[in-house]
């Protein structure tokens, strides 16, 4: 009874200690509160993590606009930087795991909260899933075994265990080893981004206007494929609410988290970015790339480099990376489930919500394991795995829309200061335009001869999730309870 009273009680001030604000929100602090501040910065830094997110977007980036595919990564980043004026004033008013679920109930009811939390666990589940995907082959190469689609599957499912395992032993073994796949990755990725940039460069500048007539797979038209590569930008800067998603094992969590985002989001969009410019700088022949003779600019830039050595030592990285992701990612799905289920509205919530002896949300450890293990099997199908991975990315770009509705609907009530009407607005037309954006069906997003139903995947699925999720609303009422 007090969550839901909390729904509707605005915060009034600073209180003293993060359990006694958890339980003006309604809930007993049960996960330990073990984190500071770098810790927070470490989930969202590797959940979004520099490298996952360039090999994310490098290949389809060049393919579909050329050299030219890196002055649209700017541009996401400063669009994503409106969301964060609504997330950071958000995670510091309401402290809480899940904010897609426990912000927009309380800002504008509890169906809209349901609906929301509901198509966040969707996308970030589907998330878990691409990640062990697309790490596996990393793993398989420094194995020396051949990537088929079945040992990628059974690869990646082994990568999800790990990282499962990690998050079951508490907080504080997670924190761990977060810090170390950081670290590794954040000098890894300065320093190859620096050397690529500064030593290596091996084309003119003009190479990052030049399109190597990639337009062609947009109609010819330049601003049709920068709008596509602008769509695949966006996949670059999403996983920062995994610090939000830590909330309640922050220490100072309504003051540190919404500078942990910040950071987590600013300092992996700049290594994004420089490590774009360099990656394009170095390949030996973008042109390549776009005509899809290079299917790994990457690590053909790096090769090409440092010389042959460097391949298995690059690829120990990359994987590293992965690991840190899917620690990071996993941790923020559980967590977000059990931030609904302790409400009892989902399915399955006592044991969903339950807290081993670690103070770890184990049973939606556990369900997360599953469900990523459940989407893997996609993988011995490349047009089914491919459009999961196409969905996933749409599906939270829809939560982050309907988190700057709330906030913005909030305002007009006078719940939030009207002082971020302006951010708010942008955010909510940027979001608008980049999820329609992400959701279009275009054929240069889609490998070359997919079925239609690939090329339409995004704006299907998320169609199936609203359906679905607007149908149990009507019939269980979760948000009666």
């Amino acid at each position: 009874m007090a969550a839901m009273t909390a729904v509707t009680e605005p915060f009034a001030g600073p209180v003293e200690g993060d359990a006694q604000r958890l339980g003006e929100l309604g809930y007993e602090q049960e996960l330990k509160r073990g984190m500071g501040v770098f810790d927070s910065v470490a989930m969202g830094f590797a959940t979004i993590s520099p490298v996952v997110g360039l090999y994310a977007v490098v290949l389809v980036g060049m393919a579909v606009a050329g050299g030219a595919w890196v002055w649209v990564l700017p541009v996401a980043l400063a669009g994503q930087c409106l969301l964060m004026s609504v997330y950071a004033e958000l995670a510091g008013r309401y402290p809480l795991a899940n904010g897609a679920y426990q912000w927009s109930r309380r800002l504008v009811g509890p169906r809209y909260g349901w609906f929301n939390g509901w198509v966040a666990l969707c996308a970030y589940a589907v998330a878990n899933t691409t990640i062990a995907y697309l790490g596996a082959p990393w793993a398989l190469t420094l194995l020396g075994i051949t990537a088929t689609p079945g040992a990628i599957v059974l690869t990646g499912a082994v990568l999800v265990l790990v990282c499962s395992i990690i998050n079951a032993f508490g907080v504080d073994a997670l924190k761990g080893a977060l810090r170390l796949g950081v670290g590794a990755e954040a000098i890894a990725s300065v320093g190859i981004g620096l050397a690529l940039l500064l030593v290596f460069r091996e084309q003119g500048f003009g190479v990052l206007t030049d399109t190597f007539g990639a337009e062609a797979l947009s109609g010819g038209s330049t601003f049709g494929a920068l709008l596509a590569a602008l769509a695949v930008g966006g996949w670059a800067f999403i996983g920062f609410d995994a610090t939000v998603a830590a909330a309640e094992e922050t220490k100072g969590a309504a003051k540190h988290v919404p500078r942990a985002v910040w950071l987590a989001l600013l300092t992996v969009g700049a290594l994004v970015i420089l490590n774009a410019f360099a990656t394009t700088l170095a390949h030996p022949n973008p042109a390549d790339v776009a005509a899809g003779k290079d299917l790994d600019p990457v690590s053909t830039a790096v090769v090409a480099s440092f010389g042959g050595w460097s391949s298995k030592p690059f690829a120990f990285v990359v994987l590293v990376a992965f690991i840190a992701c899917g620690m990071a990612a996993q941790g923020g799905t559980s967590r977000g489930i059990y931030s609904m289920a302790r409400d009892g509205v989902l399915p399955g919530s006592t044991f969903l919500r339950r807290v081993d002896k670690r103070q770890a949300p184990i049973g939606g450890i556990v369900a997360t394991t599953l469900v990523a293990w459940a989407g893997l099997l996609l993988g011995l199908e490349a047009t089914a795995i491919g459009s999961l991975i196409t969905f996933g990315t749409a599906a939270i770009f829809v939560a982050f829309l309907l988190i700057a509705i709330a906030a913005l609907y909030a305002r007009t009530q006078g719940m939030l200061s009207p002082r971020g009407m302006v951010l708010n607005v942008l955010a909510v037309l940027w979001l608008a335009f980049e999820t329609v954006n992400i959701a279009w069906p275009r054929a240069s997003l889609a490998p070359l001869d997919a079925p239609w139903y690939q090329v339409w995947a995004a704006p299907m699925v998320v169609a199936g999730i609203t359906v679905v999720g607007v149908l149990y609303l009507a019939v269980a009422k979760p948000h009666a309870r």
